[in-house]
């Protein structure tokens, strides 16, 4: 079954420093400096892709603009096979804006969400969960369980793209608590099994 294509938000996560018209510039030029500062969601495929993708450029009125992946893959679309957004740089231009977010990110980059609780990593920040929550949606656009979700993801796709490890051992240093979590991850987003992308990996 075809996921729905995702509707544009009502408005701009909070970025600071950029606006919609100096990422659309950006993404024209298709400019390395903001290689992971934002991504690009087309409406009108239901894909998204970095500022860098070589794919031909979509109408202006057909895109939104992301903090992270995360964000775009909440919104609904799916990763660009061509461009591959989980190698793009995991640098979002927020950092150091706050430095609990900073460090929240630090510890879910290190695997807190693949074996513990948002309450457990809320604790050990010494927050209250809902806050933890409002400050990823604040900053980063999408919730902690889905910006893990994300990095497990782009840590499997890498995996799967860069060696020949059998995908139960993919799936495992990817940090999937089990198998069937990994391939019902990458049926969700990408509607297709992990395997089925290794014959990807060349682009």
């Amino acid at each position: 079954m075809k996921r729905p294509l995702p509707q544009a938000p009502p408005g701009w996560y909070s970025l600071e420093m950029l606006d919609f018209d100096t990422c659309n510039e950006a993404r024209l030029r298709r400019d390395p400096a903001y290689d992971g500062v934002f991504f690009i969601g087309v409406l009108t495929t239901g894909i998204y892709c970095r500022p860098v993708c070589k794919v031909r450029q979509p109408m202006t009125k057909n895109i939104q603009f992301y903090p992270t992946a995360a964000a775009a893959e909440q919104a609904g679309f799916r990763p660009c096979l061509r461009c591959r957004p989980e190698t793009a740089p995991f640098c979002p231009a927020w950092n150091g804006t706050k430095s609990t977010v900073s460090r929240a990110l630090k510890l879910v980059e290190d695997g807190a969400l693949d074996t513990g609780s948002v309450e457990d990593l809320a604790d050990r920040l010494g927050i209250g969960s809902r806050h933890l929550s409002r400050l990823f949606n604040e900053y980063l656009g999408a919730s902690p369980i889905q910006i893990a979700k994300t990095l497990r993801v782009q840590r499997a796709k890498r995996l799967i793209s860069d060696t020949q490890l059998p995908m139960t051992e993919v799936a495992q240093q990817a940090g999937f608590r089990s198998t069937r979590r990994f391939n019902a991850a990458f049926l969700d987003l990408y509607g297709r099994p992990p395997s089925s992308l290794r014959k990807h990996s060349a682009y």
